[in-house]
């Protein structure tokens, strides 16, 4: 195929055999894939429905750390340590190799999740993170 959008996710084992070398299959299984959660998490997001955004989240970290290697073990226990804290899901975002997570949480569990991941850090001898929370608005758009 000329582009890794044109493979189909549903015959994707058999798309990847045709590669000689598991680092490549690693990292075309991710990008496929993750057309294919983009996709979903945009149907989710227009049914409202969270919980499905979290659990492609969640998938995406799997992803972005087992397949395509760009996560680190402070990403990595940052996702962790919001998911116990009540995120419906968690990845990592920006630059891998130590970018920045990000956690879909209920707003009643931000602070939980900041506690949580700040004395997840602790426990490492890590120094502390810098922990925000947002809220999500409208979309960018034109007004005209």
């Amino acid at each position: 195929v000329s582009s890794l959008r044109d493979v189909d996710p549903t015959g994707l084992e058999g798309s990847l055999a045709v590669l000689s070398d598991d680092v490549l299959r690693r990292r075309a299984r991710h990008v496929v894939t993750e057309i294919a959660r983009v996709r979903a998490a945009v149907a989710a997001l227009r049914q409202h429905d969270l919980v499905e955004v979290g659990r492609l989240f969640d998938a995406s970290h799997a992803s972005l750390r087992d397949d395509y290697e760009v996560s680190c073990d402070e990403l990595d226990v940052s996702v962790e340590a919001a998911r116990s804290a009540g995120a419906l899901g968690a990845r990592m975002t920006g630059g891998g190799f130590g970018g920045s997570s990000i956690a879909l949480l209920p707003a009643d569990a931000v602070d939980d999740a900041q506690r949580a991941i700040t004395a997840a850090f602790a426990g490492r001898g890590w120094r502390a993170p810098a922990s925000f929370a947002v809220t999500a608005g409208a979309s960018a758009h034109r007004d005209a």
